[in-house]
Protein backbone atom coordinates (compact mmCIF):
# COMPACT_ATOMS: atom_id res chain seq x y z
CA UNK A 1 0.00 0.00 0.00
CA UNK A 2 2.96 2.27 1.10
CA UNK A 3 4.57 2.40 -2.23
CA UNK A 4 1.27 2.77 -4.39
CA UNK A 5 0.49 5.60 -2.51
CA UNK A 6 3.96 6.78 -3.16
CA UNK A 7 3.20 6.72 -7.06
CA UNK A 8 0.16 8.38 -6.66
CA UNK A 9 0.78 11.42 -4.37
CA UNK A 10 2.10 13.69 -7.10
CA UNK A 11 -1.66 12.63 -8.90
CA UNK A 12 -3.72 13.41 -5.38
CA UNK A 13 -1.88 16.68 -5.20
CA UNK A 14 -2.64 17.68 -8.87
CA UNK A 15 -5.96 17.37 -8.05
CA UNK A 16 -5.80 19.18 -4.66
CA UNK A 17 -4.37 21.79 -6.37
CA UNK A 18 -7.02 22.29 -8.60
CA UNK A 19 -9.19 23.98 -5.73
CA UNK A 20 -10.15 27.35 -5.63
CA UNK A 21 -8.39 30.02 -3.50
CA UNK A 22 -8.45 34.09 -3.07
CA UNK A 23 -7.40 35.79 -6.06
CA UNK A 24 -5.90 32.33 -6.67
CA UNK A 25 -2.88 32.38 -4.68
CA UNK A 26 -2.87 29.02 -4.13
CA UNK A 27 -1.32 29.46 -0.56
CA UNK A 28 -0.84 26.01 0.21
CA UNK A 29 2.14 23.33 -0.20
CA UNK A 30 2.63 19.74 0.73
CA UNK A 31 4.93 17.49 2.32
CA UNK A 32 4.92 13.35 1.61
CA UNK A 33 6.94 11.55 4.36
CA UNK A 34 7.69 8.59 2.72
CA UNK A 35 8.25 6.71 6.22
CA UNK A 36 5.17 7.09 7.58
CA UNK A 37 3.49 7.31 4.39
CA UNK A 38 1.80 10.92 6.01
CA UNK A 39 0.82 13.46 3.94
CA UNK A 40 1.58 16.96 5.45
CA UNK A 41 -0.91 20.23 4.46
CA UNK A 42 0.87 23.52 5.21
CA UNK A 43 -0.60 27.20 4.75
CA UNK A 44 2.35 28.76 2.78
CA UNK A 45 3.13 32.39 4.68
CA UNK A 46 5.18 33.20 1.08
CA UNK A 47 1.73 33.39 -0.35
CA UNK A 48 -0.36 35.35 2.18
CA UNK A 49 -2.61 38.41 1.00
CA UNK A 50 -1.73 40.62 4.02
CA UNK A 51 -4.51 43.46 3.01
CA UNK A 52 -7.32 41.53 2.14
CA UNK A 53 -6.87 38.37 4.51
CA UNK A 54 -4.98 39.62 7.63
CA UNK A 55 -6.28 37.11 9.71
CA UNK A 56 -5.70 34.10 7.11
CA UNK A 57 -9.37 33.18 7.14
CA UNK A 58 -8.84 32.95 3.14
CA UNK A 59 -5.86 31.11 3.22
CA UNK A 60 -7.48 28.39 5.50
CA UNK A 61 -10.67 28.51 3.63
CA UNK A 62 -8.67 27.65 0.34
CA UNK A 63 -6.14 24.79 2.19
CA UNK A 64 -9.13 23.53 2.98
CA UNK A 65 -10.49 23.31 -0.25
CA UNK A 66 -7.44 21.44 -1.21
CA UNK A 67 -7.87 19.40 1.75
CA UNK A 68 -11.40 18.01 -0.14
CA UNK A 69 -10.35 17.68 -3.26
CA UNK A 70 -7.53 15.34 -2.10
CA UNK A 71 -9.90 13.54 -0.16
CA UNK A 72 -12.00 13.00 -3.00
CA UNK A 73 -9.18 12.13 -5.23
CA UNK A 74 -8.24 9.32 -2.87
CA UNK A 75 -11.64 8.15 -2.92
CA UNK A 76 -11.58 7.58 -6.86
CA UNK A 77 -9.00 5.49 -6.11
CA UNK A 78 -10.48 3.84 -3.17
CA UNK A 79 -8.68 4.99 -0.38
CA UNK A 80 -9.87 6.49 2.79
CA UNK A 81 -8.07 9.91 3.37
CA UNK A 82 -8.36 10.57 7.31
CA UNK A 83 -7.42 13.50 8.36
CA UNK A 84 -5.93 14.78 11.59
CA UNK A 85 -6.04 18.71 11.68
CA UNK A 86 -3.86 21.09 12.89
CA UNK A 87 -1.29 17.83 14.50
CA UNK A 88 1.20 19.80 15.36
CA UNK A 89 0.15 22.66 17.91
CA UNK A 90 3.86 24.38 17.83
CA UNK A 91 3.26 25.04 13.94
CA UNK A 92 0.26 26.68 13.21
CA UNK A 93 1.46 26.70 9.25
CA UNK A 94 0.86 23.33 9.44
CA UNK A 95 -2.60 22.56 8.58
CA UNK A 96 -3.36 18.96 8.24
CA UNK A 97 -2.01 15.32 8.13
CA UNK A 98 -3.47 12.65 5.72
CA UNK A 99 -2.72 9.67 6.06
CA UNK A 100 -4.15 7.07 3.00
CA UNK A 101 -5.98 3.35 3.73
CA UNK A 102 -7.40 0.87 1.88
CA UNK A 103 -11.25 2.09 2.02
CA UNK A 104 -14.18 0.43 2.87
CA UNK A 105 -17.56 0.17 0.77
CA UNK A 106 -19.69 2.86 2.89
CA UNK A 107 -21.53 5.43 0.64
CA UNK A 108 -20.03 8.53 2.09
CA UNK A 109 -16.93 7.06 -0.06
CA UNK A 110 -18.85 5.95 -2.77
CA UNK A 111 -20.58 9.83 -2.88
CA UNK A 112 -16.96 11.35 -2.43
CA UNK A 113 -15.36 9.55 -5.47
CA UNK A 114 -18.55 10.44 -7.74
CA UNK A 115 -17.32 13.94 -6.99
CA UNK A 116 -13.74 13.42 -8.93
CA UNK A 117 -15.37 14.56 -12.54
CA UNK A 118 -16.12 17.91 -11.24
CA UNK A 119 -12.57 18.40 -9.73
CA UNK A 120 -11.18 19.14 -13.06
CA UNK A 121 -14.65 20.81 -14.37
CA UNK A 122 -15.01 23.38 -11.38
CA UNK A 123 -14.05 26.86 -12.38
CA UNK A 124 -15.30 30.44 -11.34
CA UNK A 125 -17.41 32.27 -13.87
CA UNK A 126 -17.75 35.79 -13.60
CA UNK A 127 -19.89 35.83 -16.80
CA UNK A 128 -23.73 36.50 -16.87
CA UNK A 129 -25.82 33.67 -16.10
CA UNK A 130 -29.23 33.11 -17.48
CA UNK A 131 -32.36 33.87 -15.50
CA UNK A 132 -33.27 30.31 -15.00
CA UNK A 133 -34.25 29.56 -11.27
CA UNK A 134 -32.38 26.63 -9.69
CA UNK A 135 -34.92 23.95 -8.39
CA UNK A 136 -35.08 23.85 -4.80
CA UNK A 137 -34.39 20.32 -4.78
CA UNK A 138 -30.35 21.14 -5.75
CA UNK A 139 -30.76 23.82 -2.62
CA UNK A 140 -31.59 21.03 -0.54
CA UNK A 141 -28.86 19.16 -1.77
CA UNK A 142 -26.06 21.36 -1.59
CA UNK A 143 -27.12 22.51 2.18
CA UNK A 144 -26.60 18.62 2.71
CA UNK A 145 -23.01 18.95 1.63
CA UNK A 146 -22.32 21.38 3.39
CA UNK A 147 -23.45 19.85 6.86
CA UNK A 148 -21.31 17.11 5.65
CA UNK A 149 -18.66 18.81 6.62
CA UNK A 150 -19.95 20.55 9.08
CA UNK A 151 -20.89 23.63 8.03
CA UNK A 152 -24.29 25.68 7.66
CA UNK A 153 -25.22 26.87 4.07
CA UNK A 154 -28.19 29.32 4.10
CA UNK A 155 -30.41 30.34 0.77
CA UNK A 156 -31.05 33.97 1.02
CA UNK A 157 -34.29 35.52 -0.29
CA UNK A 158 -36.28 38.57 0.16
CA UNK A 159 -34.75 41.65 2.14
CA UNK A 160 -31.57 39.60 2.60
CA UNK A 161 -30.58 38.65 -0.66
CA UNK A 162 -31.05 42.17 -1.52
CA UNK A 163 -28.84 43.50 1.45
CA UNK A 164 -25.93 40.91 0.26
CA UNK A 165 -25.64 42.59 -3.30
CA UNK A 166 -25.47 46.09 -1.22
CA UNK A 167 -22.72 45.10 0.91
CA UNK A 168 -21.00 43.95 -2.09
CA UNK A 169 -20.98 46.99 -3.48
CA UNK A 170 -20.18 48.60 -0.37
CA UNK A 171 -17.23 46.67 -0.20
CA UNK A 172 -16.17 47.74 -3.72
CA UNK A 173 -16.46 51.47 -2.20
CA UNK A 174 -14.20 50.22 0.55
CA UNK A 175 -11.77 48.54 -1.78
CA UNK A 176 -11.76 51.72 -4.52
CA UNK A 177 -10.73 54.03 -1.68
CA UNK A 178 -7.74 51.59 -0.49
CA UNK A 179 -4.77 52.01 -2.33
CA UNK A 180 -3.19 48.79 -0.45
CA UNK A 181 -6.06 47.09 -1.68
CA UNK A 182 -5.70 47.78 -4.75
CA UNK A 183 -2.12 47.64 -5.38
CA UNK A 184 -2.88 44.05 -3.52
CA UNK A 185 -5.04 43.21 -6.42
CA UNK A 186 -2.49 44.73 -9.05
CA UNK A 187 0.22 42.14 -7.73
CA UNK A 188 -2.34 39.01 -8.26
CA UNK A 189 -3.75 39.77 -11.86
CA UNK A 190 -2.00 39.06 -15.04
CA UNK A 191 -2.40 41.30 -18.32
CA UNK A 192 0.59 40.18 -19.92
CA UNK A 193 2.32 43.75 -19.35
CA UNK A 194 5.77 43.53 -18.50
CA UNK A 195 6.45 43.07 -14.92
CA UNK A 196 3.46 40.97 -13.58
CA UNK A 197 3.95 37.94 -11.34
CA UNK A 198 4.48 34.12 -12.72
CA UNK A 199 1.77 33.14 -15.38
CA UNK A 200 0.97 30.15 -12.91
CA UNK A 201 -0.80 32.00 -10.31
CA UNK A 202 -3.07 34.92 -9.71
CA UNK A 203 -5.96 35.80 -12.01
CA UNK A 204 -5.09 36.11 -16.02
CA UNK A 205 -7.44 38.30 -17.92
CA UNK A 206 -9.10 36.11 -19.65
CA UNK A 207 -11.59 35.07 -16.09
CA UNK A 208 -11.87 38.49 -15.27
CA UNK A 209 -15.22 37.91 -17.25
CA UNK A 210 -17.17 41.26 -18.90
CA UNK A 211 -18.04 44.65 -17.36
CA UNK A 212 -21.33 44.84 -15.84
CA UNK A 213 -23.62 46.89 -17.94
CA UNK A 214 -26.18 47.77 -15.19
CA UNK A 215 -23.84 46.57 -12.37
CA UNK A 216 -26.55 45.00 -10.27
CA UNK A 217 -24.67 41.28 -10.19
CA UNK A 218 -22.39 40.44 -6.84
CA UNK A 219 -18.84 39.43 -9.20
CA UNK A 220 -16.12 40.93 -8.51
CA UNK A 221 -14.35 42.78 -11.42
CA UNK A 222 -10.54 42.51 -11.05
CA UNK A 223 -10.01 44.61 -14.34
CA UNK A 224 -11.28 48.02 -12.56
CA UNK A 225 -7.70 48.40 -11.02
CA UNK A 226 -6.06 48.04 -14.36
CA UNK A 227 -8.84 50.27 -16.59
CA UNK A 228 -8.86 47.66 -18.91
CA UNK A 229 -11.09 49.87 -21.47
CA UNK A 230 -11.11 47.17 -24.03
CA UNK A 231 -13.43 44.46 -22.42
CA UNK A 232 -16.93 43.68 -23.42
CA UNK A 233 -20.09 44.93 -21.81
CA UNK A 234 -23.03 42.26 -21.18
CA UNK A 235 -25.73 42.78 -18.89
CA UNK A 236 -26.23 39.98 -15.84
CA UNK A 237 -29.08 38.36 -14.21
CA UNK A 238 -31.62 40.48 -13.04
CA UNK A 239 -31.92 38.55 -9.56
CA UNK A 240 -28.51 36.42 -8.58
CA UNK A 241 -29.29 33.90 -6.84
CA UNK A 242 -27.25 33.62 -4.09
CA UNK A 243 -25.93 31.40 -0.82
CA UNK A 244 -24.24 32.19 1.97
CA UNK A 245 -21.68 29.20 3.91
CA UNK A 246 -21.10 29.97 7.66
CA UNK A 247 -20.16 28.04 10.81
CA UNK A 248 -20.96 28.70 14.80
CA UNK A 249 -17.56 29.64 15.73
CA UNK A 250 -14.66 31.57 14.10
CA UNK A 251 -11.39 29.47 14.37
CA UNK A 252 -8.64 28.50 12.08
CA UNK A 253 -10.18 25.11 12.49
CA UNK A 254 -13.47 26.68 11.74
CA UNK A 255 -12.47 28.05 8.54
CA UNK A 256 -10.29 25.23 7.61
CA UNK A 257 -13.82 23.35 8.12
CA UNK A 258 -15.48 25.43 5.80
CA UNK A 259 -13.08 25.75 3.37
CA UNK A 260 -13.75 21.92 2.85
CA UNK A 261 -17.85 22.82 2.65
CA UNK A 262 -16.69 25.54 0.40
CA UNK A 263 -15.40 22.98 -1.99
CA UNK A 264 -18.14 20.23 -1.48
CA UNK A 265 -20.46 22.08 -2.30
CA UNK A 266 -18.76 23.82 -5.47
CA UNK A 267 -18.44 20.49 -6.75
CA UNK A 268 -22.29 19.37 -5.73
CA UNK A 269 -22.89 22.30 -8.02
CA UNK A 270 -20.95 21.44 -10.81
CA UNK A 271 -22.09 18.35 -11.36
CA UNK A 272 -25.55 19.47 -10.99
CA UNK A 273 -24.41 21.35 -14.32
CA UNK A 274 -24.80 25.08 -12.21
CA UNK A 275 -22.17 27.81 -12.60
CA UNK A 276 -20.48 29.08 -9.86
CA UNK A 277 -18.71 32.35 -8.40
CA UNK A 278 -17.94 33.21 -5.38
CA UNK A 279 -18.06 36.82 -3.81
CA UNK A 280 -15.70 37.26 -0.23
CA UNK A 281 -15.58 41.30 -0.87
CA UNK A 282 -18.06 42.26 2.05
CA UNK A 283 -15.96 39.14 4.27
CA UNK A 284 -12.66 41.25 3.76
CA UNK A 285 -14.26 44.11 6.10
CA UNK A 286 -15.18 43.65 9.71
CA UNK A 287 -17.40 46.50 9.80
CA UNK A 288 -19.20 44.48 6.69
CA UNK A 289 -18.89 40.99 7.58
CA UNK A 290 -21.07 41.09 10.35
CA UNK A 291 -24.01 42.11 8.20
CA UNK A 292 -23.56 39.28 5.84
CA UNK A 293 -25.38 37.35 8.68
CA UNK A 294 -28.68 36.83 8.82
CA UNK A 295 -30.02 36.68 12.44
CA UNK A 296 -32.95 34.20 11.68
CA UNK A 297 -30.58 31.58 9.90
CA UNK A 298 -28.57 30.20 12.81
CA UNK A 299 -25.42 31.04 11.20
CA UNK A 300 -22.74 32.19 13.26
CA UNK A 301 -20.10 33.53 11.48
CA UNK A 302 -20.29 34.26 7.01
CA UNK A 303 -17.14 32.61 5.43
CA UNK A 304 -18.19 32.79 1.84
CA UNK A 305 -21.31 34.16 -0.60
CA UNK A 306 -21.88 32.13 -4.06
CA UNK A 307 -23.37 33.21 -7.13
CA UNK A 308 -25.03 30.14 -8.76
CA UNK A 309 -27.05 30.06 -12.09
CA UNK A 310 -26.91 28.12 -15.43
CA UNK A 311 -24.24 30.03 -17.69
CA UNK A 312 -21.62 28.98 -20.08
CA UNK A 313 -18.45 27.17 -19.03
CA UNK A 314 -15.68 29.26 -17.62
CA UNK A 315 -11.95 28.72 -18.36
CA UNK A 316 -9.97 26.75 -16.48
CA UNK A 317 -7.03 29.26 -14.24
CA UNK A 318 -3.61 28.38 -14.11
CA UNK A 319 -2.41 26.18 -11.53
CA UNK A 320 1.99 25.72 -10.54
CA UNK A 321 3.00 22.40 -11.26
CA UNK A 322 3.08 19.99 -8.35
CA UNK A 323 7.00 20.20 -8.75
CA UNK A 324 6.63 23.60 -7.10
CA UNK A 325 4.34 22.27 -3.89
CA UNK A 326 5.17 19.08 -3.11
CA UNK A 327 8.25 17.96 -1.22
CA UNK A 328 9.13 14.41 -0.53
CA UNK A 329 11.05 13.23 2.25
Amino acid sequence: MRDRVTEAVPELVAAAVAAPSMHNAQPWRFVHHTESGVLSLYGDPDRTLPVGDPEHRGLHLGCGAGLFNLRVAAAHRGWDAVAETFPDRRDPWRLADVMLEESGTGPSDRALADLFPAVENRHTSRAPFTDEQIPPEIFDELCAAALLEGARLAVPSGWHADDLVDLVHDAELHEAASDLMQAEIIAWTRTGRAGEGPETEGVPAYAFGPRQHDVKVPVRDFGLPRNTERRATATFEERPQLAVLGTEADTPADWLRAGQAMERILLEATRDGLATSMMSQPLEWPELRSMARDPASGLGFVHMVFRLGYGPAAAATPRRPVADVLTVV
